[in-house]
């Protein structure tokens, strides 16, 4: 992943968010020295903002939509409140191995569930309405992953969705197979009219959705 944003700059504002408490420290450690690509872990700014957010929504239910080590997921639990619940879908159950051992070192992993299997799959089988979801996963699904979670966010809920400026990509003369779902995913959010988007230069792009009908 390349960097958007100058490296010098992106320390700077890391110096200005709350500090990573130990575990999550410790997971970027881990993950750094067990994965093969470790850049895949949400960064400190952003892992910070999801935390903030799940807080400012009063979220009290959260899917995400790929979890890799674990860190955005543990940022999500500690902003619920103490009965809230994440549910993570992933497919992968060594790095999700990483992910399970973290949490429970945090006194927020009891709110974490984590379902293996195809979220494709998994999605439509979860009832009820989300406050907020975030997605990150495969990015040729990200076009079918807003399509079966917008239904699912309450009004004053919403969607994010990571790495939608894939390293500039998206503006590429001849975008690949991935880079064109990752446009599509944006297109139908911004043209969606239950929802109202904004997409941020956070990390590789960030797109906020707020369902408002």
């Amino acid at each position: 992943m390349k960097n958007i944003v100058p490296e010098v700059i992106e320390n700077y504002a890391a110096r200005h968010c709350t500090p990573e408490n130990e575990v999550l420290a410790g997971l970027v450690r881990r993950t750094r020295e067990s994965t093969e690509s470790p850049q895949m872990q949400v960064g400190r700014i952003e892992g910070a903002f999801l935390r903030l957010l799940t807080g400012a929504v009063r979220a009290k239910r959260v899917l995400e939509i790929g979890t890799f080590t674990g860190y955005s997921t543990l940022c999500f639990a500690e902003g619920l409140s103490e009965n809230g619940s994440v549910i993570t879908c992933d497919i992968n159950p060594e790095t999700t191995g990483i992910a399970r051992e973290y949490w429970a070192k945090s006194p927020h992993g009891k709110k974490i569930d984590l379902r293996l299997g195809p979220a494709t799959e998994t999605i439509p089988t979860l009832d009820g309405e989300f406050d907020l979801a975030f997605i990150d996963a495969d990015k040729e699904n990200y076009p079918n992953y807003w399509k079966l979670i917008a239904p699912k966010i309450r009004i004053g809920g919403m969607i994010l969705m990571d790495n939608v400026l894939w390293s500039g990509e998206v503006v590429s003369s001849t975008p690949d197979e991935e880079t064109r779902a990752i446009m599509l995913a944006s297109s139908l959010a911004a043209a969606d009219p239950r929802f109202e988007t904004v997409m941020l230069t956070v990390r590789d792009g960030l797109l906020l959705a707020l369902r408002k009908e």
